[in-house]
């Protein structure tokens, strides 16, 4: 089969070949004609390719950005990665087509080299035929050798055998071979370098050296190439040229001066495509720099501040903890956590579940180390499921309800039950900021239930059904655990008596890039410090996790203010309650803050980091743009001069600023106090409703 490829494609090359030969009898000079006349060919497919390649690195920003801020979450990135793709009609496919390209021209100009009587001398097949018989009778080499049509054109030129191969080719032809000419300065194209030793040893080098040059070139100047990482320079270099030096040693010196023409070429075509169709004029270089530095400052945090690959220790209880959930028989309500720390979203909800019913309740956790462990008992069992095995465990759930903190169900790695269509999916929010916002498009799509915070979910939520057409969902009157236990334990500190000295700040950012610690925290602080406040800098434990050398500066930038506190441990709210002003950019810890405390919030308008970027479409203000200037007031990052009476105000008007932010709360929180009452009767009688389902289902059959 290959052998049949490559004959055609010397077929076809070879008529091109002797065109050239025809034009100029020197068949050095007609390799390089050959050679352009190929480029000149092929110049369309240059043009696409050249404008794809454009294409890819103008996208590079926005996918660069999309790689920081979802760093390490491969499905979400290959995704999002596939929609630039689509909207920028880019074909990723495509660069393989230069090599391809060039692989199939060489095999062609192998076979058109090591075959002169058919393809350039356009002898009769049947007198080639005939030839080669005669010929490695006469000299004992095999009619399968590849180079036997070489070796005739050899040997008639040295008046080797030319009597006996006169009458089977006849002497016109022999006239034709002895007058063919393969040399290029001295050199006789038709030799083998490995071989024929000497001067034939400078083909490869030379062609190792111009595959070389291209790729220095390509570096520079190729629009894509240079866009590439040191690592994937130095290894297309090294494929490069050492594909030039097997070349060059290993087959006809006229492959290999072939190959140095359509590199020399390639570098010349590469420039004059930069000349007609300038990628300047398409590419924001500046944007694409920032995206890259971006992408670059949370790879060296992340590398810096933990292990990627490290080995999980607790493999064995993850088997342990998979084979014990899939041994009972009876499962009703499961609640899915992905790290430490999410119990404070289901922790009324389970309570009142444990207290008013005897339903036992399966607690799955992607945190070996989650503090829920230590709240086992008989009604409540807690496993450990790792990232990974976490998919395939959800597959094969079959619980009666599942409820999650986790968004994009169906969309990434977790999906909905294989083994029951009966399952139902309650999604329960952090918070009460906007699910249009700050989910992906679509996020909450396949979960059946969700627990509404607050109107503003529900409002957003049916307004994107209605948009995009997908289905209804049941949303429940909830609220916030989280904002009602922060009221109920601000409310027991100040009946406690719980009092400090002086006033103090409290500065609690979001981690995403571009936050108000990468912005501006220096000029915030060096303001705030000058007033005789507390100021306590509480960065986002994620923040922690990936830029601690950024945390360690500035704690050391700013040690030897005596009312500076720079505060890592995040399991006492004690911080938050004794703020008399929190300092925020787009964190969600505003709300709690206020809506438990009735104190206001000064926001930072850091650019906002919009997951969803069709959130506009709706035609509904994110709750998180409504409220900032409710609840508080918000400045510009670049603009904080008058921020030391903002802050003045907000302590000097305090009771007037509770007041107003009270009637917010009421309006804008389900339930306020009775959040775990409202999801736990809720959960009660859907499972109920479900078990009911299966008794119909078992009379029926």
């Amino acid at each position: 089969m290959l052998d049949a490829i490559v004959s055609f494609l010397g077929d076809v090359l070879g008529v091109l070949m002797k065109l050239c030969y025809d034009v100029v009898p020197n068949y050095g000079i007609a390799i390089l004609l050959f050679t352009v006349l190929a480029k000149v060919i092929l110049l369309p497919v240059s043009v696409m390719l050249h404008k794809n390649s454009i294409k890819m690195v103008k996208m590079q920003p926005e996918l660069n950005f999309i790689k920081a801020q979802n760093f390490g979450a491969t499905d979400q990135i290959g995704e999002e990665q596939m929609k630039l793709y689509k909207k920028y009609n880019y074909h990723p496919m495509l660069g393989l087509v230069p090599l391809a390209t060039q692989l199939i021209l060489l095999m062609g100009v192998i076979d058109v080299i090591y075959k002169p009587m058919k393809h350039i001398l356009r002898i009769p097949a049947e007198q080639i035929a005939a030839a080669i018989t005669l010929f490695c009778d006469l000299t004992g080499l095999s009619p399968q050798a590849r180079s036997v049509q070489i070796a005739i054109v050899d040997a008639v030129k040295n008046g080797q055998f030319v009597e006996a191969l006169t009458g089977v080719l006849g002497a016109d032809t022999i006239a034709r071979l002895q007058s063919f000419h393969m040399s290029f300065f001295g050199l006789n194209l038709a030799k083998i370098p490995s071989e024929a030793g000497g001067m034939f040893v400078l083909v490869p080098l030379l062609a190792a050296f111009c595959a070389w040059l291209l790729c220095v070139a390509q570096d520079r100047s190729n629009v894509l190439q240079s866009e590439q990482g040191k690592v994937n320079k130095i290894g297309t270099m090294l494929l490069s040229v050492g594909l030039s030096l097997y070349l060059g040693f290993f087959v006809p010196a006229g492959v290999g001066v072939y190959w140095m023409y359509g590199n020399l070429t390639a570098i010349l075509q590469m420039y004059l495509l930069n000349a007609v169709i300038s990628p300047k004029k398409y590419i924001d270089y500046e944007q694409l720099e920032k995206s890259k530095q971006a992408l670059a400052k949370v790879s060296r945090r992340a590398k810096a501040n933990k292990k990627l690959f490290e080995r999980d220790p607790y493999r064995k209880k993850e088997k342990q903890d998979y084979k014990a959930f899939y041994k009972l028989r009876d499962k009703k309500l499961v609640f899915y956590s992905e790290k430490n720390g999410f119990y404070k979203y289901f922790q009324n909800v389970i309570e009142y579940i444990l207290k008013n019913s005897d339903i036992p309740i399966d607690y799955v956790t992607n945190d070996p180390k989650d503090a829920v462990f230590g709240l086992t008992s008989e009604r409540f069992r807690t496993y450990y499921i790792g990232p990974k095995a976490i998919i395939s465990f959800m597959m094969k759930m079959d619980a009666d309800v599942v409820v999650m903190t986790t968004p994009d169900l169906e969309k990434y790695q977790i999906k909905r039950s294989l083994v029951r269509k009966d399952v139902e999916y309650i999604y329960m929010p952090h918070g009460i900021n906007s699910g249009n916002a700050f989910l992906r498009k679509g996020a909450l799509d396949y979960f059946d239930t969700v627990l509404a915070p607050g109107p503003n979910t529900v409002e957003e939520q049916r307004a994107i059904e209605k948009l995009h057409g997908t289905k209804e969902k049941n949303f429940v009157p909830y609220g916030s655990g989280v904002i009602d236990n922060m009221c109920r334990q601000y409310e027991q500190m100040r009946i406690e008596g719980i009092t400090k000295g002086t006033k103090t700040i409290l500065i609690a950012p979001s981690w995403k890039e571009d936050n108000l610690i990468d912005l501006c925290v220096e000029e915030l602080l060096d303001r705030l410090l000058n007033m005789p406040y507390t100021v306590i800098l509480r960065p986002h434990p994620q923040y922690l996790r990936y830029a601690l050398d950024r945390i360690n500066e500035l704690e050391k930038k700013y040690a030897s203010h005596a009312n500076f506190v720079m505060e890592r441990d995040f399991s006492s709210n004690e911080t938050v309650f004794n703020a008399d002003v929190l300092i925020t950019d787009w964190s969600g810890i505003s709300f709690e803050y206020s809506f438990a405390t009735l104190k206001p919030t000064l926001f930072v308008n850091t650019p906002m980091s919009a997951v969803n970027p069709e959130w506009q479409q709706i035609g509904i203000t994110p709750i998180d743009l409504r409220l900032r200037k409710q609840i508080g007031m918000d400045v510009e990052p670049h603009k904080l001069n008058g921020i030391e009476e903002i802050v003045r105000d907000f302590i000097e008007h305090a009771d007037d600023y509770a007041q107003k932010i009270a009637v917010i709360r009421e309006r804008e929180v389900f339930n306020l106090g009775h959040s775990g009452e409202a999801g736990g009767a809720y959960i009660l009688e859907a499972i109920q409703r479900i078990e009911d389902g299966k008794e119909e289902y078992l009379k029926y059959i």
